[in-house]
């Protein structure tokens, strides 16, 4: 596969796709490993984020074409350090289940603590959002948000997000769903 799929490069950010060995090392709990294969400090807090890669497994077990959309680690370029992860939900949704969500992918981060509220979360997505429309030519994003999260609902109300929907998660509860149609926004 292509580098351009595998690497999405921002400004102070390498955004790197993390593949079948290292999310395996990863829920083998071999950080060491894990860390050869990325080429980058792992800190023990990603261990905390094996929920979602459980779910890129099975995702991939039933969609292979879903691989580019999988977990990324997010590491500071300078240092080859993770400082968070970052994954879409699923390849875009063609035969979606409510409208807003055809044609359209959800993604969701996690800023590890120390690096909070320094702009690597905005500058995440955007890196995101940019790649999944240069090489997907997908326009139509959506994040769900805890109502109890008010720095990511500010972070996506930022990006021009507009609350579309209200769900409640059997694991995190109720979020706050908000959409992004860049193709309504140039």
């Amino acid at each position: 596969m292509s580098i351009f799929l595998n690497d999405i490069i921002t400004p102070r950010l390498i955004i790197r796709l993390l593949g079948e060995e290292v999310t395996n090392a990863c829920l083998d709990n071999n950080l060491e490993t894990a860390q050869q294969l990325l080429h980058a400090t792992i800190p023990a807090e990603f261990l905390n984020e094996l929920n979602s890669l459980q779910n890129d497994c099975r995702q991939l077990r039933e969609d292979p074409a879903y691989r580019p959309w999988a977990s990324r680690a997010i590491l500071l370029k300078n240092e080859m350090k993770t400082i968070g992860l970052v994954r879409f939900h699923s390849s875009p949704e063609l035969h979606a289940d409510k409208p807003y969500r055809k044609g359209a992918v959800e993604l969701g981060y996690h800023i590890f603590s120390d690096y909070r509220r320094k702009g690597y979360a905005r500058e995440t997505i955007l890196g995101l959002i940019d790649w999944a429309a240069v090489h997907f030519s997908v326009h139509r994003f959506i994040v769900s948000i805890s109502p109890e999260n008010l720095p990511s609902l500010e972070l996506a109300r930022s990006f021009g997000f507009i609350k579309t929907d209200e769900v409640v998660d059997e694991i995190d509860g109720l979020e706050y769903v908000y959409l992004l149609d860049r193709q309504l926004n140039t």
